[in-house]
């Protein structure tokens, strides 16, 4: 990757974290970029970040990130190699245990230096300062007690349905096909995903305060909301076209919502290709095909799919992704899909 396609394409987000949104810890991840491992990069953790970004906060290891330096990028050559290339290189926290088992015979032999530890625990333990963690008891300070109460107030959910709301991206709208029109009697919500909360969060996700699957969601935009699942899971391995078909025969607008879920894509677990799962792609072609007016495409998934079928097809005349848009997904979508929030 060149300088220039690092700064001006991948490092934007992580920059505007740092210097927007004042993060306070950053994680270094597995992968090499042009052939130096993330967490020993001197380059990008203390020179850039630091350097240029400005960060006060400490960075910490993905899990194993500091081991497999040596076991897989065999980057190291002995473990104590690679505790001095990530402390040396500006890490300050190993997720793992390689700093704890080798930190020691480092610096016995002298690969690492005791500056380099009083750095490391110099940002995390400023960053443990600042939030009170040695001010008494910590159980007793402000941190000390959170629970639903303080994590579900009407401030946070609000936020959830924000950014939710500026997460959909509108790629299709053929003849001004949304918004959907308030009056619209009958609306036909069909896929596998149209009825999953779950599938609305995405993988590492936090206990939702509250949670709507876009079906229900959209009854209240609607006189009456027909449902249809199309597939038997997200896999689609089997798919009930016909029904589907008849369901959307019914209604005046249709709602196809596809995509994928944690059992497509998730930590440790990828796909081989591009294209949406077993017979997604037949049944969105089938119920566009027999619906009355051009159906309506949502995408929940967070990879990239190719839905490139779609584009050209006139009897598709709109396109939504929604990624994985969190406990609000359902909601904000009827919004934009009802023309009370513009993506």
């Amino acid at each position: 990757v060149t300088k220039q396609d690092l700064a001006d394409t991948y490092q934007p987000p992580f920059k505007s974290c740092i210097q927007e949104g004042r993060a306070s810890g950053i994680m270094c991840a597995y992968n090499r970029v042009n052939g130096v491992p993330n967490c020993a990069d001197y380059d990008l953790l203390t020179k850039t970040a630091r350097g240029e970004w400005g960060f006060h906060g400490y960075i910490t290891s993905d899990c194993d990130a500091v081991s497999i330096i040596r076991d897989n990028h065999k980057y190291a050559r002995l473990p104590e190699d690679a505790v001095a290339d990530v402390l040396k290189a500006g890490m300050d926290v190993n997720c793992g245990t390689y700093l704890k088992n080798y930190t020691k015979s480092a610096i016995q032999q002298k690969k690492v230096r005791e500056s380099d530890i009083d750095r490391a625990l110099h940002n995390l333990f400023s960053v443990r300062m600042r939030l009170g963690l040695f001010n008494g008891n910590p159980n007793k300070n402000i941190f000390g007690q959170i629970g639903p109460n303080q994590v579900c107030t009407q401030q946070h959910q609000q936020l959830a349905l924000e950014t939710a709301r500026n997460g959909i991206v509108l790629l299709k709208n053929s003849a001004n096909l949304l918004p959907f029109p308030k009056k619209t009697a009958t609306l036909a919500v069909i896929g596998p995903n149209a009825n999953n909360a779950h599938a609305l969060l995405g993988n590492y996700e936090g206990p939702p305060c509250k949670s709507v699957e876009i079906f229900k969601a959209l009854q209240g935009y609607a006189s009456n909301v027909l449902y249809h699942n199309g597939c038997n899971d997200v896999g689609c391995t089997f798919a009930d076209i016909g029904s589907a078909v008849g369901t959307a025969k019914k209604a005046d607008y249709v709602v196809l919502v596809m995509g994928l879920d944690q059992s497509q894509e998730r930590e440790d677990h990828d796909r081989v290709d591009l294209v949406l799962p077993g017979q997604q792609e037949g049944l969105i072609r089938a119920v566009a095909a027999a619906s009355r007016k051009p159906v309506v495409l949502v995408l929940v998934c967070g990879g990239p799919v190719d839905v490139s079928f779609a584009k050209g097809d006139p009897k598709i005349g709109s396109i939504l992704w929604a990624g994985y848009p969190g406990e609000a997904g359902g909601v904000a979508l009827s919004e934009i899909l009802f023309g009370e929030h513009n993506p």
